[in-house]
């Protein structure tokens, strides 16, 4: 194992090497941004994964953007109502946009990009799963009708971004791009967005080039202090802190727990720590007739609530926050983060560490011997994912469940999840809507292709569907938060999904840049104006 270890930094290095960045002076306002893992498509409507929308919201722009501390503010729209119809909500478009191309912002091109982002092939038709139909009023304004009242309408808008239509047309990439087809559209590398920055080079894997847009409607409006970004996927988590340290990038996003304190007493270094509006969690395939990676035949385990009560209280929380995570983690009894609607600290509470009590709970379903299972989780996604996997591991394997860690990268973790192809797997959630409903209509919905669509654990009940159907309609607050408590009590005595934390995110970077960290870990470079030492 050391070998490959050896092997994984030795290729790093000859990757980064491969780079060829120079450092360039400091009035160039170069930002070299440095992530474990890259962008699959600069298609925006191709995945909604927190990855691809980081990269393509510094290029393309919603009608409403979020702030690093969540706030929704305009961006192509100026304002938005509702209007005398409570089913229609209405958006003025900003005057005098343009796209990278030098061609106006029009009302057909937001029509164009909305129909193509509520289309089946799209990863992102979750967030509009509500609309009717859309249409134009007039130039510069333009009217979504939805199936029923829904108050969350402009929250779900912030993660989807407008396309040129002649662009797209032109270019013919109205067929929207699907990373894990293997074929590739001109959208999947390159981009025509109204956003601050223009792609200038893409070469998967290794960077992605970005400049200032001259004609960008936001100068004056926003500090714009950056000029270039160079986008770097650097997977060997030592490899990138090399780079920072030495001076080779000037940003890390992913900064492994064991680094922070050694990054932290570097004076050149600026060492940025918050929370994320991110839950990490255990899913388990409750809907199985057996599980393919156990050698119980004809039998699921995790069918039992018993079976998934015994996991929840094997693990402990504190230790994996002390140990695995440095302290870089809140412990959560919950899978939704305190910055998100339906929140509430009464949820926020997990079964004390009780092994005896699970062994028992094991010998009540059946299974007095335990179980083996493999436990699959991504190496290149969240705060120390592989570690977390193999600390769960070892927790668990104290009453009988014998787990076998399976890591792998997260382009290929997330479609096994969708696919419902693992039996027990980690996952984090970041909440684009800020509220529970986001929640419950991916990961706990039936799935049925536009919602459910994250759900890889097969739990499926009517009456779970029919509630969360409700909330995308119910106007009156108080009824709403009923709603959505009620859910919350029943899904938790489920137990469909284990919390672990929620996460917390370090951002490390030269002293010349002050980043805050964004709570949904999408900084968009707009707002971040470059410090001078």
């Amino acid at each position: 194992m050391g070998s490959d270890r050896h092997k994984a930094a030795a290729l790093a290095v000859a990757l980064l090497a491969a780079f060829a960045i120079a450092a360039g002076p400091a009035e160039s306002r170069t930002l070299r941004w440095a992530r474990s893992i890259d962008t699959t498509s600069l298609d925006p409507h191709a995945a909604n994964v927190g990855p691809n929308l980081l990269v393509v919201h510094q290029i393309y722009e919603p009608l409403i953007v979020r702030r690093f501390d969540g706030k929704m503010v305009p961006a192509l729209a100026v304002s938005w109502a509702l209007t005398r119809d409570p089913l229609v909500w209405e958006f003025k478009l900003r005057p005098g946009v343009t796209f990278h191309d030098g061609k106006p912002l029009t009302a057909e091109d937001v029509l164009f990009s909305l129909e193509r982002a509520r289309s089946t092939a799209s990863d992102v038709k979750s967030l509009l799963s509500s609309v009717a139909s859309v249409s134009k009023a007039d130039d510069h304004t333009i009217r979504i009708r939805t199936v029923g009242p829904d108050p969350l309408l402009p929250n779900n808008l912030t993660d989807v971004l407008v396309m040129s239509k002649p662009w797209t047309e032109a270019h013919e990439s109205v067929a929207i791009h699907n990373p894990a087809s293997g074929r590739e559209t001109h959208a999947a590398g390159h981009a025509n967005g109204t956003g601050p920055y223009a792609v200038v080079s893409r070469e998967p894997g290794k960077k992605t080039v970005m400049r200032l847009y001259e004609g960008y409607w936001g100068k004056g409006e926003h500090p714009l202090d950056i000029d270039e970004i160079v986008y770097l996927p650097i997977p060997d988590n030592a490899t990138r802190i090399t780079a920072l340290v030495s001076g080779e990038v000037d940003f890390v996003q992913d900064v492994p727990v064991q680094d922070v304190q050694r990054l932290q007493e570097n004076r050149a270094l600026r060492v940025n720590v918050s929370p994320e509006n991110r839950s990490i969690f255990l899913g388990m395939n409750v809907g199985a007739p057996d599980l393919k990676s156990s050698s119980l035949k004809g039998s699921n385990p995790f069918a039992d609530r018993r079976v998934r009560a015994a996991i929840e209280m094997a693990i402990d929380r504190l230790q994996l926050q002390r140990n695995v995570m440095r302290g870089l983690s809140v412990p959560a009894g919950v899978i939704v983060p305190p910055f998100s609607n339906g929140y509430t600290s009464e949820l926020d509470i997990w079964p004390p560490v009780d092994l005896a009590k699970a062994r028992g709970l094991l010998r009540e379903a059946g299974y007095p011997d335990g179980f083996d299972i493999a436990l699959t989780c991504p190496n290149d996604r969240y705060v120390n994912d592989e570690g977390l996997c193999h600390g769960v591991a070892g927790m668990l394997g104290r009453i009988g469940v014998r787990t076998r860690p399976a890591t792998q990268p997260a382009a290929q973790h997330f479609g096994q999840v969708r696919r419902a192809e693992l039996d027990f797997y980690l996952l984090g959630w970041g909440v684009t809507t800020f509220d529970s409903e986001y929640i419950f209509s991916l990961l706990y919905h039936t799935n049925t292709g536009a919602l459910g669509g994250w759900n890889g654990t097969g739990f499926s009940d009517r009456a779970v569907d029919d509630q969360i159907h409700t909330l995308r309609q119910e106007v009156d607050q108080a009824r709403r938060n009923a709603t959505i408590a009620s859910l919350w009590r029943r899904l938790k005595e489920e137990v469909i999904y284990v919390p672990l934390h929620n996460q917390t995110i370090v951002y490390a970077m030269s002293r010349e840049f002050d980043i805050p960290v964004d709570v949904s870990s999408q900084p968009k470079m707009k707002f971040v104006g470059a410090r001078r030492m």
